[in-house]
C-alpha cells in the first residue's frame, strides 16, 4: 500500500460547494444541507482502503458522538468504481449501514468534488467553521495500520471541539496519510502528480 499524504489545503479556504447523491437515501447533498450547523466536517473515505478500514469504527463513533451538536458531517468516496468495485455506491451503502453512519455518505462519480477540495488520500479530513472557512485539515490521530497506536481521533476531535466552542484551533496540523485516491485514467489532478 502506497502512503500518500493529504495536500494540506490552505487554511481559511472557502468550502467548495458540491451536489452529490447519498448512497443510502439517494438524497442530493450539498453545502446547503448543513446551513443550520456551526461547523462542517468533509471526509474523503472509501471502503477498500486499509487506512480507512483501520479507523472505520472511529468514523462511526464521531458521527454518533457529535450527532446532537452543531456539527454537520459528510463522507465522500471518489474512487474509480470500475477498477475498485468495493468502492461502488452499492458497496458504500453496505458499509454505511454496517457501521451505522449517522451522516450522509456520498459518491463523487466525476471526481470533481475531490479535485475542488484537493483531496489526495483516503482518509482525508477537512473541517470548516460557521462561515465555511477551512480551520483544520489533516490527520484523525497518530494511529496507522500496524503502528500499535490506538485509534482515538484525538487530533480531529480537538479541532472539532475547539471550533464548536469558539476557541482557536492549533495551527500545528499533521497531514493525513492513506491510500492515494484512485483516479480514473487521465483524470488525476495536477496537484497529485
Amino acid at each position: 500500500m502506497a502512503l500518500t499524504p493529504s495536500t494540506m489545503l490552505a487554511l481559511d479556504t472557502k468550502a467548495p460547494d458540491f451536489l452529490l447523491p447519498d448512497v443510502v437515501s439517494n438524497a442530493q447533498i450539498s453545502l446547503a444541507t448543513f446551513t443550520d450547523k456551526k461547523a462542517l466536517l468533509v471526509m474523503f473515505i472509501c471502503r477498500h482502503c486499509p487506512f480507512v478500514k483501520h479507523i472505520k469504527d472511529e468514523l462511526a463513533h464521531l458521527g454518533k458522538d457529535y450527532q446532537t451538536q452543531s456539527l454537520g458531517i459528510v463522507a465522500i468516496s471518489t474512487n474509480d468504481a470500475n477498477n475498485y468495485p468495493d468502492d461502488a455506491p452499492e458497496k458504500l451503502k453496505d458499509m454505511a449501514l454496517e457501521l451505522g453512519f449517522t451522516f450522509p455518505f456520498c459518491y463523487d462519480e466525476t471526481q470533481e468534488v475531490a479535485k475542488a477540495y484537493t483531496a489526495a488520500c483516503t482518509p482525508d479530513f477537512f473541517l470548516f467553521d460557521q462561515n465555511r472557512k477551512l480551520v483544520y485539515r489533516g490527520q484523525l490521530d497518530d494511529s496507522r495500520p500496524s503502528n500499535g497506536i490506538p485509534v482515538t481521533g484525538k487530533d480531529l476531535r480537538a479541532a472539532i471541539d475547539a471550533v464548536l466552542s469558539d476557541r482557536p484551533i492549533s495551527q500545528d496540523q499533521k497531514p493525513s496519510v492513506g491510500c492515494n485516491i484512485k483516479w480514473k485514467a487521465g483524470n488525476a489532478p495536477s496537484y497529485y502528480n
